[in-house]
């Protein structure tokens, strides 16, 4: 059974009118600024927004999290959104997709750093990232930025288990939420 988009959004999202509002602007900002192909418009909550969710239910309540390469904002902004529990910072290196995420986020509880994630000198619970690098290159970009015991979590699509092999000890996560095409989230853990 399909369920519709606003079932959807009010199953996964408190704020529904400031999800609502960052759809808006992905549809209008961030095609017009290229963040978002002028083609995805009426794909921004299947392919986008609603892809970004299968990771949110990975993470630990109350975590800190660092989203490399935001880009659109994308997982950062809805994990924020979705879990307004986790402390949630943008990493972007590019000046005018750093502009976008600052408006994107006016008035939300979230960080926004402009730089490569191999400049951040902080740690986190969890560092995220989807369509950044392939995983390998994402381990070796963002290792130093995990706590012992904390989670690279990498989205990634039908490719992922390819991916998994250049790592050693990568996990595969298939998640499936209810009305959601199947989230891939492959985990990378920092040992102690």
């Amino acid at each position: 059974m399909q369920v519709s988009r606003e079932t959807l959004i009010e199953r996964y999202f408190p704020d529904i009118d400031r999800v609502h509002a960052y759809a808006a602007f992905l549809e209008s900002a961030g095609i017009e600024r290229g963040l978002i192909g002028p083609r995805e418009a009426d794909k921004i909550w299947d392919r986008h927004i609603f892809n970004c969710l299968p990771v949110t239910s990975l993470l630990k309540e109350g975590s800190i999290v660092f989203d490399i390469g935001s880009g659109a904002g994308l997982p950062g902004i809805i994990i924020a959104l979705a879990r307004p529990d986790l402390k949630v910072t943008l990493i972007e290196p590019l000046e005018r997709r750093v502009e976008f995420l600052k408006e994107a986020v006016a008035g939300l509880d979230i960080e926004v750093i402009r730089g490569q994630a191999q400049d951040v000198r902080t740690t986190a619970h969890y560092v995220t990232a989807r369509a950044v690098a392939p995983l390998e290159k994402l381990k070796k970009m963002s290792w130093h930025l995990l706590k012992t015991n904390g989670s690279l979590m990498a989205i990634k699509g039908k490719s992922a288990e390819e991916e998994m092999k250049s790592v050693p000890k990568a996990m595969l996560h298939e998640v499936n939420l209810d009305g959601i095409e199947l989230g891939r989230i492959v985990e990378v853990r920092k040992g102690a």
